[in-house]
Parts: structure tokens; sequence; C-alpha cells
């Protein structure tokens, strides 16, 4: 497998007790995406958890998350699947819908997470 090439931002960064990530996608660790928004929605809580993880942090850190959906029909299910993996209190969010750059994605994920006194 070829390395994808560096891009001109940092996948997390640490700063006054938050934690800000950059958006993330639902690309396999092989470069492929899952087919549906249930499993890219899980795959992509699951890659911002391990990035999370890198700062001793986990999804239960997470205070704000902005969601790019490609289509709004996948509102309820992506809702049901992302429920899944935060509890209260939830997050506030945001969550628009939008074109991506990666053919095949249906939605794009960031988190701020504030990190453990």
């Amino acid at each position: 497998m070829t390395q994808a090439p560096t891009l001109p931002f940092s996948k997390i960064r640490l700063a006054k007790g938050l934690a800000f990530l950059s958006g993330e996608m639902p690309f396999s660790d092989d470069g492929s995406i899952p087919d549906g928004i249930a499993a890219q929605t899980a795959l992509v809580l699951q890659r911002i958890g391990a990035t999370l993880g890198t700062a001793g942090l986990t999804l239960d850190d997470v205070v704000q998350v902005a969601v790019h959906l490609v289509d709004g029909g996948d509102f309820a299910a992506f809702n049901a699947e992302y429920r899944k993996h935060f509890s209260d209190p939830l997050p506030v969010r945001t969550t628009v819908v939008a074109s991506l750059l990666a053919p095949g994605a249906r939605l794009e994920v960031t988190v701020t997470a504030a990190q453990r006194d």
C-alpha cells in the first residue's frame, strides 16, 4: 500500500485543557470505505476514540461534535449509531448536510474534548 501524502494539518492539537481533532472520515486502515452510514459512523467514532486515546482521552471526554452528512436522509440511521458511542451528558453537536471530497464517504466528524484535571 502506498503511504498517503502528508497533509497540511495536525490530527490532534492540545491547548489550554482542550483537545481539538481534525475531521475524521470513514477510511479503513487499507484505505477502503465501508458501505452504509451505520458502518461508516461506527468506524469514524472508533478512529476518533483511538486518536483521543493518544492524549489519554476517550469519547466520554468529548464536549462538542461537528458532523457533515452527505445525505440528510442518513440522519436517523446516523443518530442511532452515534447514540451507541456516547453516554450522558451528551456532547453539544452541530449537524449539516454538505458534499465531501472523498467519493463514497457519507460523513465527516470532528470533535473537541476536554482534558481531565
